[in-house]
């Protein structure tokens, strides 16, 4: 798949920029922007979001997969990989099927294991979406009256709304492949699979308030990333680049600059 990407630099090392779900590109502008000071960055839209391409098949082998093909076209023999979230996992997912196209990796709050209940976090985000219908909504004013019914926070709901279009013809239509997202979330939710431990370094950054990375997961960890480290940002929770940005920017370019 051919992935819809926005480079902001030529210069230094190559850098991929991996968003989460329900996420695309834009959301990391400002520190795409800020490390192109230093790194050749590429800002992708996964498949099924942003501008990319839609697919059925939704799951970390074949966005990994993505991220190959993307490099291949644009002879990137290794870069530097930054993922939250969703797209954390497809970073190491990657890394660990290509560790020899890696320079640095960095997860930004996402652990690499299943994460379970019966529930999952984003299930009533998915409820409230596929409540809306957007061809039939006037207004994103009353799109966010709708979903506020769901998602009682306003900010997530920014961000949700963020995927909502409005069509020529009247009418708004998602950009995200919402059907597929849904349909595919036990498998966005499983663990990146893996033949041997990933042999470099790893910086993961979590949030303080969040539940993403927890010590429970540490074994899991650096039973998969022997090498790695965790760098905690206080009185932040899952979107902690967005919360504390300079903190996170410091954090993840200082570790990407690190001498080996």
């Amino acid at each position: 798949m051919k992935l819809n990407y926005k480079q902001y630099s030529t210069a230094g090392e190559p850098l991929l920029i991996l968003h989460g779900l329900f996420g695309s590109l834009q959301n990391w502008t400002w520190h795409a922007r800020k490390l192109s000071e230093n790194f050749a960055v590429y800002a992708l839209d996964m498949r099924n979001h942003g501008a990319s391409p839609h697919s059925d098949d939704m799951n970390y082998q074949v966005m990994a997969d993505d991220v190959l093909e993307f490099m291949n076209d644009r002879y990137i023999d290794k870069a530097h990989i930054l993922g939250h979230s969703m797209g954390g996992k497809v970073a190491m997912q990657f890394a660990l099927n290509h560790p020899k196209r890696m320079l640095r990796l960095v997860v930004a709050d996402v652990a690499p294991v299943k994460y379970g209940g019966e529930r999952g976090e984003h299930d009533e985000i998915f409820e409230g979406l596929c409540a809306l219908q957007p061809s039939s909504l006037a207004s994103r004013t009353d799109a966010d009256l709708q979903l506020a019914h769901y998602v009682g926070d306003e900010v997530v709901r920014q961000f949700l709304l963020s995927n909502l279009l409005r069509q020529e013809s009247g009418g708004f239509y998602w950009r995200i492949n919402l059907p597929v997202l849904k349909a595919s979330y036990a498998d966005l939710r499983d663990a990146p699979i893996a033949n041997s431990a990933y042999p470099d370094k790893v910086l993961f950054v979590r949030g303080e308030l969040s539940d993403y990375i927890l010590p429970a997961h540490k074994e899991q960890v650096l039973r998969l990333f022997p090498h790695a480290s965790v760098k905690t940002i206080t009185q932040t929770g899952h979107w902690l680049h967005a919360e504390k940005p300079d903190t996170f920017y410091r954090l993840v370019s200082d570790f990407l600059q690190e001498k080996i």
